[in-house]
């Protein structure tokens, strides 16, 4: 290989690397601030050219998989080692490191992205293919960003042995389910053109699949 070529290489992956130090904050604020105008933006963006994309955030893929390696960390520094981690049972047993640990994490919030957004295309006039769900999902990567970020460091607070904490975090759970219930409601009726009740009953189904998919998959690991 070109050791020009491997250096410029590097060059490029560290930029990029370093450059999410300053753009995940700017895209967590922009998610709590105007989540709905961030979804719309997200879809968006994937009518420009790839090398104009998301100049000024990260991608929503990407803001998915660096929430939950940071939410990966923050359990780390308060928990320690997960329990799955540590048990042998069943397919725990796959789960032996803090790696398979976190890649687990990535496919059960990506399940809601992904469940979200087919029951989105579902609904709409148009068919369900590769490429009218990824708009969805992209959209679907944004929203479920804090909410995995707020609801983990809730779960977290909740398992701690003071009473405060444990206060704190069920506040914070409770919080992150009603700011992401009202965004997935909002998002429905926006994207649909339908009625508040039609966006609930539609955003409910969803999130519930969603729900019983991770605990499903959950109890296999238990």
């Amino acid at each position: 290989m070109n050791i020009f070529a491997f250096l410029s290489s590097l060059d490029t992956i560290l930029y990029e690397l370093m450059s999410w130090f300053v753009f995940f904050p700017i895209t967590m604020w922009l998610l709590l601030r105007e989540p709905l105008a961030t979804m719309r933006y997200a879809e968006a963006q994937l009518k420009l050219e790839e090398d104009q994309q998301y100049l000024g955030t990260v991608s929503p893929p990407i803001m998915l998989i660096l929430t939950i390696a940071l939410l990966q960390v923050i359990n780390m520094a308060v928990v320690g080692d997960n329990p799955i981690v540590r048990s042998r049972h069943g397919l725990s047993a796959l789960v032996d490191d803090n790696i398979s640990l976190f890649l687990l994490r990535l496919v059960l919030f990506g399940s809601f992205a992904l469940i979200l957004a087919t029951r989105k295309v579902q609904r709409s006039a148009i068919d369900l293919d590769r490429q009218s769900l990824k708009p969805a999902f992209y959209a679907q990567c944004y929203a479920i960003s804090p909410f995995a970020l707020i609801l983990g460091c809730g779960m977290d607070a909740a398992a701690h042995q003071h009473f405060y904490w444990q206060l704190g975090g069920l506040v914070a759970i409770a919080g992150a389910c009603l700011f992401y219930g009202i965004v997935q409601i909002r998002w429905f009726q926006r994207e649909l053109g339908q009625s508040f009740l039609r966006s609930f009953v539609d955003a409910s189904v969803g999130m519930i699949a969603s729900i019983a998919t991770t605990i499903s998959v959950g109890l296999l690991f238990r």
